[in-house]
């Protein structure tokens, strides 16, 4: 089944120029942009950029803006850790035929970055439901773009969405349970 997702999603590279380089546009260059757009967001959601005085009002409300990045990173570094011990190959290399679009030769499950653009996009959406399901949509476009481009397998972006949810609620859980503590 893995690789039948795979195949169907691969078949779409390779036949146009153009489409080719969206896709490189979309794995590669726009997790960038999300990244951007995220710190946008935050920062104007919580009105330290429209503010007459962003350093005061950030001071403030840093703690949100650095709880869903830290969710992020932290999720990404569990999934290098995951790499490490579980060793899966990349398509790359299970298949003479497959061609990717990107050049990566580590391993593949779970996907470092379909691990950390859903942990940043659940993270928003504990907080911000409406931007939420942006940043969520934004990850599943990352994913199916990182499949298309021929660097992952179905299941390593599945498995790095899934571990992605699970690190931001575990790191939202803890901070509300740590804030909990320091106000009795």
């Amino acid at each position: 089944m893995n690789n039948l997702i795979f195949f169907f999603f691969y078949n779409l590279a390779h036949r146009s120029e153009f489409f080719d380089n969206f896709v490189v546009f979309i794995a590669h260059t726009f997790p960038y942009i999300v990244i951007l757009l995220a710190g946008i967001f935050l920062l104007v959601h919580h009105d330290v950029l429209p503010s007459k005085n962003p350093f005061k009002i950030f001071a403030q409300r840093w703690k949100e803006i650095v709880l869903v990045f830290f969710s992020g990173i932290f999720a990404w570094c569990i999934s290098q850790i995951l790499k490490l011990l579980i060793h899966t190959s990349r398509p790359v290399v299970e298949f003479q035929n497959v061609v990717s679009l990107i050049q990566k030769n580590d391993f593949s499950f779970p996907s470092g970055h379909a691990t950390f653009y859903m942990a940043l996009a659940f993270a928003i959406f504990f907080s911000h439901k409406k931007a939420g399901y942006v940043f969520i949509f934004f990850a599943l476009l990352i994913g199916i773009a990182r499949i298309v481009a021929g660097v992952h397998f179905p299941i390593d972006i599945l498995g790095g969405f899934i571990l992605g949810i699970l690190t931001a609620y575990l790191v939202r859980f803890f901070y509300k349970k740590l804030n909990k503590q320091k106000t009795q």
